[in-house]
C-alpha cells in the first residue's frame, strides 16, 4: 500500500478537496412507511429492494413489488439522514423508508469504483457523528467535502482500483490466516457429522426450560453510555449491531465468562466467546458446572432465538428473571437434551456454512495474485 502511495505522488498525483455535488446529483428519496407494505425475504416476483436506515445487510430490509410510483434507479447511492449516517451503493432499483437521500452519479467511473467512493463519502459524513441533533440535509450533502486522488486534473481511477484491490487482498490474507489458525479452513465433514446431517429428519425433539439448561442466569448492570470510559472489556447492550457490543470499557463492572449466551430485552440472542460486561437490558446465561462445548452453545443460541423471535418489544421487554420457564426445542434422548448429537450437528453446520467463505477467500485471492503476476 505504501508503494502505491509513493508511486501516485511521484507521478504528479495529489489529494484535492472536492465537494459532493461535483460528482453527484443529490435529492431526498421518496419515502414509504415500512409498516404499510408487505416485505418478502426473497425476490420471487418481488423485483425491488426495500431499503431502511440500517447498515445491516447493506440496508436491505426485504423485497417488494411495484409500489405505485417509480423506484429509485440502480447504480446509485443512498445516504441515511437520521441515526448512523452512512452511504451505501445500490446496484438494483430500490424503494426506501423515511430519511434517506438519493445520490445519482454524474460520471460512469463512479459506478465502477463505488467502493472507493463510499469510503470517501463515509469519511466525510463523520462530521455528523457529534449527536442526534446533527444530521445532513440536501444542502450540507451538496457541499460535503471529500478528498479524491487527482492526477492530470482528473480523478485517478487507476489509483482507486489498485487501492481497493490491495486492501481486499490484505483482508483476504488475514481471513485465510484466521481460518487456518482456528481450524475452520477444514470444511470436510467427518463420517459422524455426515450421518448426523443425513438423519436429521429422524431426530426426536422436545421442549426444555431455560432454567434446566443453565445453572447461572444473571442480568447485567446499569451503565449509561455517558458513564462509560474507554478500556479493553467488550460491553454488551441491547441491539443487534456488532452483536450488541457498543464499546470497549474500562469501568469496574461484573465480568461474565466466555462461552456464554446473552439475551437482550428484545429477545436478540448471541453467543459470547470472550469475557465481557453487560448492561441491565441484557441477560447472561452460562454454566459453572458441566460447561457445554462451543458447538452445543451455538445450537442452544439458535434454538432460543427461534423460540423468542417476535415475542418481545418496547412494550413487552424480556428480563432474565422472567425467562426461567421459557422453553426452546432441542434434540432429545432418554428425556434429556442430546448434547452429543448437538455437538456433532453444531460442528457439521459450522463446516457447511464456512465452506463458501473458505472457497470465496481462496478464489478471490488467487484471482488477485494472477493479476499481479505472483
Amino acid at each position: 500500500m505504501q508503494k502505491l502511495e509513493e508511486e501516485f505522488l511521484a507521478s504528479g498525483g495529489e489529494w484535492k478537496r472536492t465537494i459532493l455535488k461535483d460528482w453527484f446529483t443529490i435529492k431526498t428519496s421518496i419515502s414509504f412507511d415500512k409498516g404499510n407494505i408487505e416485505l418478502s425475504n426473497n425476490r420471487n416476483g418481488n423485483n425491488y429492494e426495500f431499503i431502511g436506515r440500517t447498515s445491516i445487510n447493506n440496508g436491505i430490509q426485504g423485497y417488494v413489488k411495484h409500489l405505485g410510483f417509480e423506484p429509485n434507479n440502480g447504480n446509485t447511492f443512498s445516504v441515511i439522514q437520521v441515526g448512523k449516517n452512512i452511504a451505501q451503493f445500490r446496484k438494483h432499483k430500490w424503494y426506501g423508508s423515511q430519511n434517506l437521500f438519493l445520490l445519482t452519479p454524474k460520471f460512469d467511473w463512479i459506478i465502477s469504483h463505488y467502493k472507493y467512493m463510499i469510503a470517501c463519502i463515509n469519511s466525510g459524513l463523520k462530521i455528523f457523528d457529534k449527536d442526534y441533533s446533527s444530521y445532513p440535509t440536501v444542502n450540507t450533502l451538496n457541499n460535503l467535502v471529500i478528498f479524491l486522488p487527482i492526477r492530470n486534473e482528473q480523478p485517478d481511477v487507476s489509483y482507486m482500483y489498485h487501492f481497493i484491490s490491495e486492501l481486499q487482498a490484505e483482508r483476504l490474507q488475514e481471513l485465510q490466516g484466521y481460518l487456518q489458525v482456528t481450524g475452520l479452513s477444514n470444511y470436510t465433514l467427518t463420517e459422524e457429522e455426515q450421518r448426523a446431517i443425513d438423519s436429521f429428519s429422524e431426530v426426536d425433539w422436545d421442549e426444555f426450560a431455560f432454567s434446566s439448561l443453565f445453572d447461572s442466569i444473571q442480568q447485567g448492570e446499569r451503565l449509561t453510555k455517558s458513564d462509560q470510559i474507554s478500556g479493553y472489556l467488550p460491553f454488551v447492550m441491547s441491539g443487534i449491531t456488532n452483536t450488541g457490543v457498543v464499546k470497549y470499557i474500562g469501568n469496574s463492572v461484573t465480568q461474565f465468562p466466555k462461552n456464554s449466551i446473552t439475551i437482550d430485552i428484545f429477545g436478540n440472542v448471541f453467543y459470547r466467546s470472550i469475557i465481557f460486561g453487560a448492561s441491565d437490558d441484557v441477560g447472561v446465561y452460562w454454566n459453572r458446572e458441566n460447561e457445554k462445548s462451543k458447538n452445543v452453545m451455538l445450537i442452544l443460541a439458535g434454538s432460543i432465538q427461534k423460540a423468542l423471535r417476535g415475542r418481545f418489544e418496547y412494550g413487552n421487554k424480556l428480563r432474565s428473571s422472567k425467562s426461567y420457564n421459557l422453553k426452546c426445542h432441542l434434540p432429545t434422548k432418554n428425556n434429556d437434551p442430546d448434547y452429543k448429537l448437538m455437538k456433532t450437528l453444531g460442528s457439521a453446520v459450522q463446516k457447511l456454512v464456512i465452506a463458501d467463505v473458505v472457497k470465496y477467500a481462496d478464489r478471490e485471492l488467487s484471482a488477485y495474485q494472477s493479476v499481479i503476476g505472483e
